[in-house]
């Protein structure tokens, strides 16, 4: 009984103990890490992050500066002020920012699957297509490869060919 005493007391002992300085390195490091990726945003993405002025002035200002020193030392900086931001809020939207980079991927994957199938298999792809997919203007999909059919068959730029691609994109986009 008294080994588990002692365990206790030593639990109790280790949770009082300040982080070391390898911890708060890392801490450093990873807050930095984050504000590096709210650098990478675009502004409609940077717009939907929850940060005070301060941060805002800061990544703006990190973008301005054309000097690899200067950048590296406003990157710290960043970092720094990442301290004080509700890192739990802005990974959430960047998490969500991740996902939906993620689902538009696969849905460009599957619409060029399509694509390609149906300009290479013709009618029998079509067919199929269309009983995967029953909400999708058919008429508009025949057009779009016939005109493709034609312009593969003169050499010409495969403008139908992209149309049919964002087409069909659009359409998975629509009923996910």
């Amino acid at each position: 009984m008294h080994n588990s005493d002692n365990f206790q007391d030593q639990e109790d002992f280790d949770g009082d103990q300040p982080k070391s300085k390898t911890q708060l390195k890392n801490e450093m490091l990873e807050l930095q890490e984050l504000g590096k990726q709210l650098t990478e945003l675009n502004a409609s993405k940077l717009a939907e992050v929850p940060m005070d002025s301060e941060l805002e002035d800061a990544i703006a200002t990190f973008h301005r500066i054309k000097s690899r020193e200067a950048r590296r030392r406003q990157m710290q900086f960043i970092g720094k002020l990442m301290r004080d931001a509700d890192v739990d809020a802005i990974k959430a939207v960047l998490d969500s920012h991740k996902e939906k980079d993620l689902q538009r991927l696969r849905f460009d994957r599957l619409a060029e699957e399509w694509r390609d199938r149906l300009l290479e298999q013709g009618n029998e792809a079509l067919k199929e297509f269309f009983n995967e997919y029953p909400g999708v203007d058919l008429q508009q999909v025949r057009n779009l490869l016939r005109e493709s059919g034609k312009e593969k068959a003169n050499n010409k730029p495969p403008t139908n060919q992209r149309k049919l691609f964002r087409y069909l994109r659009d359409y998975f986009v629509r009923e996910e």
